[in-house]
């Protein structure tokens, strides 16, 4: 008994920091609150029942976002199959660069642009520049968290960032006539 205590208390005292940053993840994977709010409770739930399956010391925070994830593609028919199948023939060698243009049309569209656009993405692409720039995961933790090579989260993220680029830049095109 003793044993299940600690563990449900070591889990609070990981996990609720967590909260708000899985539910933000969720809402915008989802992009609803009402899926949201069920995904971050369905994703407690079952890290708290597979918590003995933790191993201490390795990043809880890429474990937690994991069955988020994984929660959120189950939950959808079919999406899992098509998540994989994307990115690996071109793979991108080179990380992105911060003052590159695209951070440049990034910094002059306003949040509301960025959200539409983000919002109009694939989910793959959505998820991968959340967890990178939103949630300012490593390529590594991203790897970890996706079941993918770091070479497949580079390519999907220059992917997702190109694809961000062009739908903001025709907003921006099209408000300027």
């Amino acid at each position: 008994m003793h044993d299940d205590r600690g563990n449900a208390e070591t889990f609070e005292a990981l996990a609720m920091p967590l909260l708000a940053p899985l539910y933000n993840f969720a809402h915008w994977l989802a992009g609803n609150r009402d899926e949201a709010e069920d995904l971050v409770q369905e994703t407690y739930v079952k890290a708290l029942k597979g918590f003995g399956s933790f191993t201490p010391g390795t990043n809880f925070r890429a474990w937690m976002y994991r069955i988020l994830r994984n929660t959120f593609l189950t939950s959808r028919t079919g999406l899992k199959a098509t998540v994989s199948l994307d990115d690996e023939e071109n793979p991108v060698t080179q990380p992105a660069a911060d003052d590159d243009p695209e951070s440049l049309l990034f910094a002059r569209a306003d949040q509301e642009e960025i959200r539409r656009a983000l919002e109009q993405l694939p989910v793959v692409h959505r998820e991968i520049i959340l967890l990178c720039d939103v949630e300012e995961m490593s390529y590594k933790e991203i790897a970890e968290l996706a079941g993918i090579p770091i070479g497949t989260v580079m390519s999907r993220l220059s992917r997702a960032r190109s694809s961000m680029r062009s739908l903001l830049r025709t907003k921006l095109q099209g408000a300027r006539q």
